[in-house]
Formats: structure tokens, C-alpha cells, sequence
């Protein structure tokens, strides 16, 4: 049920409180375990704000790798990799999903490869605004010290030398998604739940917010064609098959 979606940019504005979505128990439980050092061992004067949602599913096992516990404190983790045999396309889409919305850019990675064989690579953003801080901070100390070596973001470490396209699929506003914007080195789609609140089924929701797996494809597949990577004559029909009504309400203004 979409109920604001606008939380983590009113708690953007809060310089100490820190706002995760996380999508699984042991994201939770790092960011918990983190939040307690933080504030209780170190005795930082922060707080903590956690999007947590009340849908049943199944957790699924931390994914092994040695920056995943970093990645989930810092903001952004590779959570799975798609890989296909002759890839339809040279490019390599990276889709971005937080909380609950993970489970369906996970189910896009797989129609994807499933129906036009495509690999992607899935990343969960534990926090948007942990990384968009980031990326302001590192470019005021670049500013400020024109004579130091630049440092680097989080976000131009991870994908220095990626091309993209990077599609943002979240239960919040575009705004959330948005932040990092400059410091995403391709073409980057942001879907988001722009529009008045309401309560219906999950499935009724994310397809009137576009946020769900069949609108995550059909924005990686129109990224791709405005990269001269898929036939765009193809989307009408791909899009029709997809059960998406283009005709209907923008639900921004829905």
C-alpha cells in the first residue's frame, strides 16, 4: 500500500538522520548493528529512520562478497548478476531497486533475459540519501582543495568504466532516486510513486505507480533503444504484450 513516499526526502533534510529502505532481514540487521556502534559504542549524536514494510516474503541469504556489509551501510550492493548466452545487446543495463520494489526489478532481470535475452545486473540501494551525501561531500572537498588529488564517490567507484543504462525502480517519489543523478556516468530512468497516496492491492499499485517488473523492462528496453542498442519499432508491440496501457492516467496527476 502506498501510503507517502516522499519520507526519505522530508529525511534528507535532517543533516543527522540517517534514512535506509532496506529489502531483506540481514540488510536490516547490518544497518541495525550499525546504527547501535554509531550511537551507543562511539556515542555520535545521529539518528536512525528505516523503511519497514509489512508484506510477506521470503528473505532471501546475504549474497557472499567481501564489500556487501559496506555496501548496504554506504548505500548501494550488487545483489545479483544476470548472466546469458549471446547477449542480444552490447550494453549491459544496471537496475536499481530498494526495499519491497527489489523483488520486482528482480523479476525484470528475469523476463529479460527470459524473453529478449538480456544480462543485467541487479544493485539494492539500502539509502539514497547515504550516497547522494556522499556525492556532495566528496564534490565540496574537491572544490575546496583544488589542489589535492580529487577524490572519488562511492557511486564513481563502483561504476567507473560502466555504461549503463541505469533504470531506479522504488516505492518512493522520483526525488528519492533522483539524488545521485549526477553521478551516474549513462542514460538514468528513475520510475517512482509520483502522486496522491491510496490503498488498494500491491499489484493494483505498482502498476498505477509504474514501478513494477513489467514497466522496470519496458524502461530498460526504451534506454537501450535511445542507445541505438534495441529496435525501437519493437516497443508498441513488446509493450501491448506486456499488459502496460500507455493511454492511461499519468498517476501523478491520478
Amino acid at each position: 500500500q502506498h501510503q507517502d513516499g516522499h519520507s526519505h526526502v522530508m529525511a534528507s533534510t535532517v543533516p543527522t538522520l540517517l534514512a535506509y529502505d532496506p529489502a531483506y532481514a540481514y540488510e536490516l540487521a547490518v544497518i541495525i548493528q550499525e546504527g547501535l556502534r554509531r550511537m551507543y559504542q562511539e556515542g555520535e549524536e545521529i539518528f536512525y529512520y528505516l523503511s519497514v514494510y509489512n508484506e510477506n516474503y521470503e528473505m532471501a541469504p546475504i549474497p557472499e562478497g567481501e564489500d556487501v556489509v559496506d555496501g548496504i551501510i554506504k548505500g548501494i550492493y550488487k545483489f545479483r548478476s544476470q548472466e546469458v548466452e549471446k547477449p542480444a545487446v552490447e550494453m549491459r543495463p544496471q537496475l536499481f531497486g530498494s526495499g519491497p520494489i527489489l523483488r520486482e526489478v528482480l523479476r525484470a532481470q528475469e523476463i529479460l533475459a527470459e524473453k529478449f535475452n538480456i544480462a543485467t545486473d541487479v544493485w539494492s540501494v539500502t539509502s539514497y540519501n547515504q550516497l547522494a551525501r556522499n556525492v556532495k561531500d566528496i564534490e565540496r572537498e574537491n572544490r575546496l582543495h583544488p589542489d589535492a588529488e580529487p577524490q572519488k564517490s562511492y557511486l564513481d567507484t563502483l561504476f567507473e568504466g560502466v555504461a549503463g543504462p541505469f533504470i531506479a525502480s522504488s516505492d518512493n517519489i522520483k526525488l528519492v532516486a533522483d539524488q545521485i543523478r549526477e553521478d551516474i556516468p549513462g542514460n538514468y530512468c528513475v520510475l517512482g510513486t509520483d502522486g496522491f497516496g491510496r490503498s488498494e492491492t500491491r499489484e493494483s499499485l505498482r502498476r498505477h505507480f509504474e514501478i513494477d517488473a513489467e514497466n522496470v523492462v519496458v524502461a530498460t528496453l526504451v534506454s537501450l533503444a535511445e542507445e541505438g542498442q534495441f529496435d525501437k519499432s519493437k516497443l508498441p508491440a513488446i509493450i501491448k504484450d506486456l499488459g502496460i496501457d500507455p493511454e492511461k492516467v499519468n498517476p501523478r496527476l491520478a
